[in-house]
């Protein structure tokens, strides 16, 4: 926690000249344009003023940011992270911090690696401090994503539905942007359901009258239909998942989140970073790892599946930050996604999911100028996503190269 907070701390001289730079329009020229919605544009600029996109045409004068040899496109959105979980100083998972300071400065260099990665806003499923970070990140102080958060999650299978219900309505009156729910084992030890229907009912139906969405972490297909009957908003993981309760996720219009492509192959890499640590054991690994095929074989049908929306998450842990753009590459690459597809999956279709479709995740007149900019053209080779060279949040520029 050294060489990237000092970069952080960088950023505070240049607030009073972003400011004015919104004052007058910025024209970002750009070669290749994705509009984050399977629309593609040559040779066009992007006019921004008052940190939104005023309208994509032909600008007169002299371009603030030279972009024609880069592919622009929407600011990326990672619907399930967890942006304050890092190593410590030995180097080892650290779940709980004796220093809250310390845990906030780790969260938000996460959350810099995050926003340089070119992911402007992430959904984080969900800790305390969220909300702190959310906070500082919103003042403008510090550069991060812009952050949504469950602040806690719903993951004690002995509650009763009332005080589930009453467990909701805490996390709303605290300041939650949704509802995250445990209605499965870890992977690690099995997948198997820790929620009654009665319960994931109680969870997901207290979420819809508090006005907040419901996002679920479960993976076999009975659980998976149930959540699904119970109006929950996206399905989390479900690597588990059969034809028939896939087929029954699309016809429903719930979200599907696979995560295939980042979080297991993060542990695995980091494997001495975990052990020994909570249900982190060596069966543990060998199940995420034995899981890694089954995930991605779930993934491929997902895709065959008429109406199925795919939205975009990595659940990066300690380890991922900054890397989250992996699952990316890996659904196109080994998953067969095709790439128009896999950035509308990270932009567009994550932001309706957020129910923030009207505000980010497309390039539009009238939208939040979030932009980035990758070297190449990753329709071409989706590999090019690691290649970011710019990023603007909000009308500030925090990347050039």
């Amino acid at each position: 926690m050294h060489a990237n907070f000092a970069r952080l701390l960088t950023f505070s001289s240049m607030l009073a000249a972003a400011a004015y730079a919104q004052e007058q329009p910025i024209v970002i020229r750009a070669g290749t344009l994705l509009d984050g919605k399977g629309g593609v544009q040559r040779n066009v600029d992007v006019v921004v003023q008052g940190g939104k996109i005023q309208k994509i045409g032909p600008a007169a004068g002299k371009a603030s940011y030279d972009l024609r040899t880069a592919t622009v496109l929407p600011g990326m959105i990672d619907t399930h992270v967890h942006i304050a979980w890092h190593f410590g100083p030995d180097g080892r998972y650290q779940p709980r911090d004796t220093s809250q300071t310390a845990a906030m400065g780790y969260a938000m260099e996460n959350a810099y690696a995050t926003l340089m990665g070119g992911f402007t806003t992430v959904q984080s499923v969900g800790s305390p401090i969220d909300g702190d970070l959310r906070t500082a990140i919103n003042r403008g102080v510090l550069p991060g994503p812009r952050v949504l958060t469950s602040l806690r999650a719903i993951n004690n299978g002995n509650l009763t539905p009332e005080q589930i219900r009453e467990a909701v309505r805490k996390m709303a009156a605290d300041g939650s942007d949704l509802i995250k729910i445990f209605a499965s084992k870890s992977i690690r030890d099995g997948g198997g359901a820790t929620l009654t229907d009665e319960q994931i009912q109680a969870a997901c139906g207290e979420a819809k009258a508090q006005k907040l969405r419901a996002i679920v972490h479960v993976y076999q297909p009975a659980t998976i239909k149930a959540v699904v009957s119970a109006g929950c908003t996206a399905v989390e993981h479900g690597s588990l998942a059969d034809l028939d309760s896939l087929q029954f996720i699309a016809a429903h219009g719930t979200y599907f989140d696979p995560n295939i492509g980042l979080v297991a192959q993060n542990y695995l890499s980091h494997r001495a970073n975990f052990l020994g640590i909570g249900n982190y054991t060596e069966e543990g690994m060998a199940a995420m790892e034995k899981g890694i095929p089954a995930s991605l074989a779930v993934f491929k049908q997902a895709l065959s599946v008429p109406g199925m929306k795919i939205v975009y998450g990595t659940d990066a842990v300690a380890g991922a930050h900054g890397h989250n753009v992996e699952e990316l590459i890996y659904r196109v690459q080994k998953g067969g996604q095709d790439p128009k597809a896999a950035i509308t999956s990270a932009t567009s279709l994550s932001a309706e999911s957020l129910n923030l479709g009207d505000k980010i995740g497309t390039l539009a007149a009238g939208m939040e100028a979030d932009i980035v900019a990758v070297e190449g053209d990753p329709v071409k080779d989706i590999a090019t996503m690691r290649h970011v060279i710019f990023v603007m949040k909000g009308g500030q520029v925090f990347k050039n190269r």
